[in-house]
């Protein structure tokens, strides 16, 4: 794409999820979520090949059967009420399809098998924007009707989300589909708390952001797309793959990084509301991504043989303007639990 073309791609898709953050009229709301989506499907194809192509295409028609669902529950919301402005209904066939369509477009279980497709099948630019900046259009829609959501569904689906993003990483040796099923089990978390209490998941989205683009720009840096090209890495440059597999823990949750500050608020609101099983369950889910993310951290940088080579032991940077931006990144992701508290007051 030329450099036009590239900018009225992006400027869209900023411009569509601002729309739907900043209105609270339902019909704007959905024309901000189909502008984001009809944006990103170029950005997905951005490198021409059949598989870019086949994920451009499920993302599209996953999508497309979303958008349909929320906009019969928009309609439908406008017959009983009157008017498009958001309002707090109490019909449960407008709350479970408004749920339902918000759950398909965010990736969640039961409707999570499209993300780990179609984040394989693009690059790790593609599948950045997809797993961090198109979550927060849903999100914010959900948190303005977090009074209105159907909260059985909603709970049942957080814990399924868990479950499979710990699940289903065990297996995998694609770093795109292992943080694509990481980026579910984190909806799952951020799910569980909003009827209780938005602030908290919006905070907790904040963070799985900077995590999220710590580690997809730490992978770009020497273009690692398999758990095999992450492990030859640790001969040339130790220091890229320290700040990778240190992101990949505190992405999994670990203390005393970043990310185990989110689980512990979480855990911490759900139990001032008397819900004890629920991160009891949660916390248990959360062990097996924890424990994907060690076991790559052991067989990348302790399975090394031991050589004689000097050429292997030097190392460089490859892009000097990536690591740039990666310095702040790996700070923020990693040290900055202590500043936690501070961070919750100012939200």
């Amino acid at each position: 794409m030329n450099i036009m073309t590239t900018m009225i791609i992006y400027t869209t898709l900023i411009m569509g999820t601002l729309i739907t953050l900043i209105s609270s009229h339902w019909l704007l709301m959905w024309i901000g979520l189909e502008l984001s989506m009809l944006s990103i499907i170029p950005i997905l194809m951005n490198k021409t090949n059949p598989r870019s192509t086949e994920a451009a295409t499920k993302y599209f028609l996953t999508q497309a059967t979303a958008s349909m669902i929320l906009l019969m529950s928009i309609i439908t919301t406008m017959m009983y009420s009157g008017q498009w402005s958001i309002i707090h209904s109490n019909n449960p066939t407008i709350s479970l399809a408004l749920t339902l369509s918000l759950i398909m477009k965010l990736g969640l279980a039961p409707f999570h098998f499209w993300v780990t497709e179609v984040t394989q099948g693009t690059s790790l630019v593609s599948g950045m924007i997809l797993l961090t900046w198109q979550k927060i259009a849903p999100l914010s829609i959900l948190m303005q009707i977090s009074p209105n959501i159907n909260q059985p569904l909603m709970i049942s689906s957080a814990l399924l989300s868990t479950l499979l993003g710990g699940w289903g990483g065990l297996n995998q040796t694609q770093l795109r589909k292992i943080l694509a099923y990481s980026s579910i089990a984190h909806m799952g978390w951020m799910l569980v708390v909003m009827n209780f209490m938005p602030s908290i998941s919006l905070f907790n989205l904040m963070l799985y952001i900077i995590l999220t683009i710590s580690v997809f720009t730490a992978l770009y840096t020497n273009n690692n797309l398999t758990t095999l090209s992450l492990s030859h890495v640790w001969s040339t440059a130790p220091p890229t793959i320290i700040i990778i597999l240190t992101n990949l823990l505190s992405l999994g949750g670990l203390p005393p990084l970043t990310g185990f500050a989110p689980k512990w608020i979480i855990i911490q609101e759900l139990v001032k509301n008397n819900s004890i099983m629920i991160p009891v369950l949660m916390t248990m889910m959360a062990l097996l991504s924890l424990y994907f993310y060690i076991r790559l951290t052991y067989s990348t940088t302790l399975t090394l043989f031991p050589t004689t080579n000097n050429t292997k032991t030097k190392w460089y940077f490859h892009n000097k303007k990536t690591m740039m931006i990666l310095a702040p990144l790996t700070m923020l992701s990693t040290m900055t639990l202590p500043l936690m508290p501070l961070l919750l007051t100012l939200n």
